[in-house]
């Protein structure tokens, strides 16, 4: 099996973990350090509405060389939500596209993910280890959906 034999559906996580566009970063930032993962779809009820990442939590915070207390530090976390960071109107994509095609897309946007868009509803997330993970599969010879192996 070849990358143009996958689609999206067949290597993205379903079911991501969420937050909405009032989570305090502080809650995001705990969601996605608990949950060893490093980008967060924004929705409203199942709509996409915005893309959180790790790095976008880092730029958030006051720099460290600026001499101020760990209580002042926190409180931006906790007195701001992710919509204030959030990158609105991501790009995402379909789970029918072609694998080439997602990563031709990561990598003209320059993005480490995409939200799996279908029907204005958000039903996956397609990583950078996602990708990792089906080329393995391909390269040993093994099945590429996930969910196949699990059986």
């Amino acid at each position: 099996m070849s990358v143009y034999d996958c689609h999206v559906r067949d290597v993205m996580t379903s079911s991501p973990i969420t937050v909405e566009p009032d989570t305090q970063l502080l809650d995001a930032a705990l969601v996605l350090r608990s949950n060893s993962i490093r980008h967060l779809p924004v929705v409203v009820g199942s709509k996409l509405v915005g893309l959180i990442s790790d790095r976008d939590i880092q730029r958030s915070a006051p720099s460290r060389l600026i001499p101020i207390t760990e209580e002042v530090y926190n409180a931006v976390f906790e007195r701001n939500t992710v919509n204030r960071i959030m990158t609105r109107e991501p790009v995402s994509i379909s789970p029918d596209a072609v694998l080439a095609d997602a990563i031709v897309l990561m990598q003209q946007s320059r993005c480490g993910s995409l939200p799996v868009v279908e029907h204005d509803e958000l039903v996956g997330i397609l990583t950078r280890g996602d990708l990792l993970d089906a080329l393995h599969r391909i390269l040993t010879g093994k099945s590429v959906g996930r969910f196949v192996e699990r059986l």
